[in-house]
C-alpha cells in the first residue's frame, strides 16, 4: 500500500492555494518547472487531466517519482528545463515557484511563453533581492511577521533541496512586463512576487 508523504509548509507552500487557483477549467496538461519533490505536480494532479514535472536535480526527481508511485497521470523529467526536449503541442497551464532565479530569467520566461498554448495560463512565483531603500525598508517592516509565521507554521523543506540566493532585484518586473505584456505583478509578503499572464485566447482570470 503506497503511503502519503508527511505534509510540509514552507514559504513557497504557501503560494500553492493562488497557483491551484488559477488552474484553468477543463486543463489538459500542466507543467511544473523546478518541480523539486513533487508536492505541487501531485496537487496539480487533481485539476489537470496529465501533469509534467521537470528539474535538473537528479535527487529531487528520484524522490518525485517514488512519492508519485500509482499516479498514472504524473510524469517527471530529469533535464535542464531551457534545453529540455518537451511536447511542442505545449501545456494549457504552466507554473514555476522560486525556480526562476535559478537559470537565466528572460530564456526562461521566453521558453514558458513558447511552450503554453493559446488561452493557456502562466504562473511564476520568484525570489528576488532588496535593492532599494524602499524594498529594504519593506524586507525589514515585514520580517517579524515572517519569522512568527515560519515558527508557528513550522517551517521546513525537504532534505537535498537545491537552493540558491536571487542575484536579480524586483526590478526584473520591467522585463517581464516587456515578455509578457498584459501580466499581473504582485508582491507577497512571505519575500515572494508572483506573475500571471494569459496567453491571447480563451481564457478565464476569474481564479487568480
Amino acid at each position: 500500500m503506497r503511503h502519503a508523504p508527511e505534509p510540509y509548509w514552507n514559504t513557497n507552500v504557501a503560494r500553492h492555494p493562488g497557483i491551484l487557483r488559477a488552474v484553468p477549467e477543463g486543463c489538459a496538461s500542466a507543467l511544473d518547472v523546478g518541480c523539486g519533490d513533487g508536492l505541487l505536480a501531485r496537487k496539480l494532479a487533481e485539476r489537470a487531466a496529465a501533469v509534467t514535472g521537470i528539474d535538473k536535480s537528479p535527487e529531487m526527481i528520484a524522490r518525485a517519482r517514488r512519492l508519485a508511485t500509482g499516479h498514472r497521470d504524473l510524469t517527471f523529467v530529469e533535464a535542464d528545463f531551457l534545453s529540455a526536449e518537451l511536447p511542442s503541442t505545449g501545456y494549457d497551464f504552466i507554473c514555476s515557484v522560486t525556480t526562476i532565479h535559478h537559470m537565466d530569467f528572460e530564456p526562461a520566461l521566453l521558453r514558458m511563453r513558447e511552450l503554453l498554448r493559446p488561452g493557456g495560463t502562466l504562473m511564476v512565483v520568484g525570489l528576488a533581492r532588496e535593492a532599494s531603500a524602499t524594498e529594504w525598508a519593506t524586507m525589514i517592516a515585514t520580517a517579524p511577521l515572517v519569522r512568527v509565521t515560519k515558527l508557528v507554521r513550522h517551517a521546513r523543506s525537504p532534505e537535498g533541496m537545491p537552493v540558491a540566493a536571487p542575484e536579480m532585484s524586483y526590478g526584473q518586473r520591467e522585463a517581464a512586463q516587456r515578455l509578457l505584456p498584459g501580466l499581473r505583478y504582485r508582491r507577497h509578503v512571505l519575500r515572494r512576487y508572483s506573475l500571471t499572464w494569459w496567453k491571447p485566447g480563451n481564457s478565464d482570470r476569474s481564479a487568480w
